[in-house]
């Protein structure tokens, strides 16, 4: 029996004059590893320097997801005998997130399926975001210890009102006009026509400028499916206003809505040092100038988060042993500023020289 060659897990390809990406680890939900952010980061430096290519177009392989984040099972299982190689990892991740922002190029990201975390940093940086009616995105960290990052500090504090700071604080998961809502996407397709969107962007020319691209998904795009979440955004911009978590629980108790209370009891489940840290990066992203200041501040935090407990734990109930009951060793009172200051050290390397960067 001849033996199938295997896959790379980044299909590296052009399409006419654009460059694909194909995210190629399906079993693990597209999920990135080192080798795989390295690949991507020499894509982008070989399609941006190429006069053949116009765009670059990121898609995930199988039926489920475009990305489900980053490779959180590695970072625990070597974090605390070698927590170098998730400081190395998150390091090259942030930095691509970066690049993609700031990229020469149109970049496109298809969102369809499931798209967490790691897979909102290689996708909502871009130029052109499609969402499906299939898209469930979030930035789920807050259930597992850890704290939005891949540049969410600086996407989410530009979505409308206290949006953003509701999907960091809460990681709920969004479908695809709640998406658009929070900027972290543009344009709706349905799923049935992303083989011909794809088709057509693979037999624009060389020359084709961002505003064709906009035009070539626009001819197949549509109106996204309304959204219940976008009913309660009033509720959502009272109750998240405030500067403290504990002034946020306290809104929700008071609002006494059904949403509010099903929202406070999300709340109570999540790490109590994942929650004051994300509020107080959301707070200082809204404060700040460029994305790369905002993914310097995370990645002195992810290095103080191969010390947390509530790292291991939280990882250790949704992906290790996916019993969904976290023991978490601290309380919100006993998150205190001290213990906060832990996770705003890098005594390493910058990210970027200066730690400026993209606006």
């Amino acid at each position: 029996m001849e033996m199938q060659p295997t896959l790379p897990e980044i299909i590296v390809e052009r399409q006419g004059a654009i460059g694909r990406l194909r995210l190629n680890r399906p079993r693990a939900l597209n999920s990135l590893n080192l080798a795989m952010i390295r690949a991507i980061a020499a894509a982008l430096t070989e399609f941006e320097r190429d006069p053949t290519i116009a765009a670059v177009l990121i898609t995930g392989e199988g039926e489920r997801g475009l990305c489900a984040g980053g490779d959180i099972r590695m970072i625990y299982e070597s974090g605390r005998e070698r927590p170098e190689e998730g400081a190395q990892f998150w390091r090259e991740e942030f930095i691509v997130n970066s690049r993609i922002s700031g990229f020469a190029k149109p970049y496109i990201a298809i969102m369809d399926g499931i798209v967490m975390g790691g897979g909102v940093g290689v996708s909502s940086h871009g130029s052109h975001r499609i969402v499906t009616e299939r898209t469930r995105l979030a930035m789920p960290e807050t259930g597992i210890g850890y704290f939005t990052d891949i540049g969410a500090t600086w996407l989410l504090p530009h979505a409308p009102g206290e949006f953003g700071t509701y999907l960091g604080l809460t990681g709920r998961d969004i479908g695809a006009a709640a998406a658009i809502h929070a900027r972290l996407a543009d344009s709706f397709v349905p799923s049935h026509r992303l083989g011909e969107l794809i088709a057509a962007l693979g037999s624009l020319s060389a020359s084709a400028t961002a505003e064709d691209i906009s035009e070539t998904i626009r001819a197949v795009s549509s109106e996204a499916p309304a959204s219940p979440l976008l009913d309660h955004v009033a509720l959502i911009d009272r109750c998240f206003v405030f500067d403290t978590v504990e002034e946020i629980l306290g809104a929700l108790e008071k609002d006494g809505s059904d949403f509010a209370l099903e929202t406070l009891e999300l709340l109570r489940s999540r790490s109590a040092i994942s929650l004051k840290l994300t509020l107080s990066l959301l707070r200082a992203g809204r404060a700040s100038r460029t994305l790369d200041e905002c993914l310097e501040r995370e990645y002195a935090a992810t290095l103080g988060m191969l010390s947390n407990p509530d790292f291991y734990e939280g990882v250790r109930a949704a992906v290790i042993d996916k019993d969904r009951n976290p023991k978490w060793s601290v309380g919100l009172s006993e998150v205190t500023p001290e213990k906060l200051a832990r996770f705003g050290r890098n005594d390493g390397a910058p990210l970027f020289a200066g730690g400026q960067g993209q606006a």
